[in-house]
């Protein structure tokens, strides 16, 4: 690959990308032979640059959070001419590039994105959104909607522990009514999450064997919130303990390639940390719909 361009913002995070950006630029410039940066100041910035650059680079890398890897990802996968997309990590929790074992120290990991090893990733989509982490509604959105972001800034992952540990407890059920290849669901609910990568918050946690090539999403349905699902999200076990197909009273995990979702009453989607609607929705994989640069595979 010759041609690279890096969209960054530089206000993700405690603005750790910002605070290297000279030796990112020089270590780019000495790997590639064409590489221009730009800098993503405001929501829709992303996207414009995506739109007006992606056709003409070998590599596009998203410089910042998860939420400017949502928006950058979202202008790149509709594209029929796609250009290799990496991770670099600068945001609070930066799940699905530790999915792809992306290191979280920005020169590492931009050490990893030019050894461009590659690999086709799955990539979720309902209407005309995409995602690569994970879509959710019931707990899952009501810890983003009422997270505080001064704590985010200050505590990081762990404002994300403290916020669904408050939450998990106030039994706001809904019905669900779900339907897929493979099951079929209508009973009251707390919690969906349909997940594409293993991290969420920053640690790994529903899905920790989640495979991004797979074709298949890892479906959760938690009927009921208890401590011991918390204790078990917190430590990675939830996949573990309640395997595809094994129905708990208040449990259940599956695995599917497209779902359709409606809610009573209708449920705010969290879709990779971004609100942007509300249920019903049909949730499809696109298989292998993007070459995504990889690190140390977990």
């Amino acid at each position: 690959m010759k041609k690279v361009a890096l969209i960054i913002n530089t206000h993700a995070g405690k603005q750790k990308l910002a605070q290297k950006l000279d030796k990112i630029i020089s270590r780019l410039n000495e790997a590639f032979e064409e590489t221009t940066v730009y800098q993503s100041e405001k929501e829709g910035d992303g996207k414009r640059l995506v739109e007006e650059h992606a056709q003409d680079v070998d590599m596009l890398i998203a410089g910042g959070g998860d939420g400017t890897v949502f928006e950058i990802m979202n202008a790149l996968a509709p594209l029929k001419k796609r250009p290799v997309f990496a991770i670099l990590p600068g945001g609070t929790c930066n799940d699905f590039s530790r999915t792809l074992g992306i290191s979280q120290k920005p020169l590492e990991a931009l050490e990893q994105i030019i050894s461009q090893k590659r690999m086709e990733v799955d990539v979720g989509k309902y209407g005309e959104n995409y995602f690569l982490n994970f879509w959710g509604i019931g707990i899952i959105s009501k810890v983003a909607e009422e997270m505080d972001e001064a704590n985010k800034q200050v505590f990081g992952r762990v404002s994300y522990y403290l916020n669904t540990s408050k939450l998990a407890f106030k039994n706001e059920a809904f019905t669900l009514k779900l339907s897929s290849k493979e099951f079929d669901f209508e009973e009251n609910a707390e919690l969906l999450v349909v997940g594409n990568g293993s991290f969420l918050g920053g640690i790994q946690s529903f899905f920790p064997n989640a495979d991004v090539q797979d074709g298949k999403f890892d479906v959760l349905i938690v009927k009921e919130a208890k401590l011991k699902y918390l204790k078990k999200w917190l430590e990675a076990k939830i996949q573990d303990d309640y395997p595809e197909n094994e129905k708990d009273d208040d449990i259940i995990f599956f695995r599917t390639n497209q779902l359709e979702v409606s809610a009573s009453p209708e449920q705010n989607i969290d879709c990779d940390g971004e609100f942007l609607d509300k249920t019903p929705a049909t949730i499809e994989v696109l298989p292998k719909h993007l070459e995504m640069v990889y690190g140390e595979m977990l």
